[in-house]
């Protein structure tokens, strides 16, 4: 029992040190309980539409990300260029593959909603993932390609959807101070 609550003491005393250099969770709501810059910033984001089944994902994830609602006035398109590329790594000596390494590469550029859609902030986000390749499974493997590509479009989006909610806390801290 004294070990819990000496890891609880030490948790809220790296927790009060943390908040002492002014360190505050991206997301945090505000004091009156609302939801916090980051949060109401993405909600106002707009995807563009995003090329080929593996954007379809990436949008659709990202989307999921924003949390938008339909009523909510858009400020924001977000553009974004993605591509899944795959490799070879498992080869045996009769150069059939065995395993392929399939790398999501996303970059992204946030527009103001006006009539110019200036350039506000740009990022990029990376994923890699894999599967194995076995002989007369070819449904399988195309089964698998497809839901690797859902979880490199997801991991992408919750890269940009972070890189976003930094660059709208920072912003609002920099009006705000």
């Amino acid at each position: 029992m004294s070990i819990s609550l000496g890891r609880r003491g030490l948790l809220l005393g790296a927790t009060g040190l943390l908040s002492g250099c002014g360190f505050q969770p991206v997301y945090m709501p505000t004091a009156s309980g609302k939801a916090g810059p980051p949060k109401r910033e993405l909600a106002t984001v707009f995807v563009r539409i995003i090329p080929e089944r593996p954007g379809q994902l990436l949008r659709q994830a990202l989307q999921e990300q924003f949390g938008s609602d339909a009523g909510t006035p858009l400020h924001y398109d977000l553009a974004v260029a993605f591509s899944i590329s795959g490799e070879a790594v498992g080869i045996e000596q009769s150069s059939i593959a065995t395993r392929i390494r399939f790398i999501g590469n996303a970059s992204w550029h946030l527009l103001a909603h006006d009539t110019h859609y200036t350039p506000l902030t740009s990022g990029s986000a990376r994923s890699m993932d894999g599967i194995n390749i076995f002989d007369g499974q070819y449904f399988a493997s195309d089964l698998e390609t497809e839901v690797v590509q859902k979880r490199i479009a997801d991991a992408c989006a919750q890269q940009i959807a972070m890189q976003l909610a930094i660059w709208f806390r920072q912003r609002a801290d920099k009006q705000a101070g």
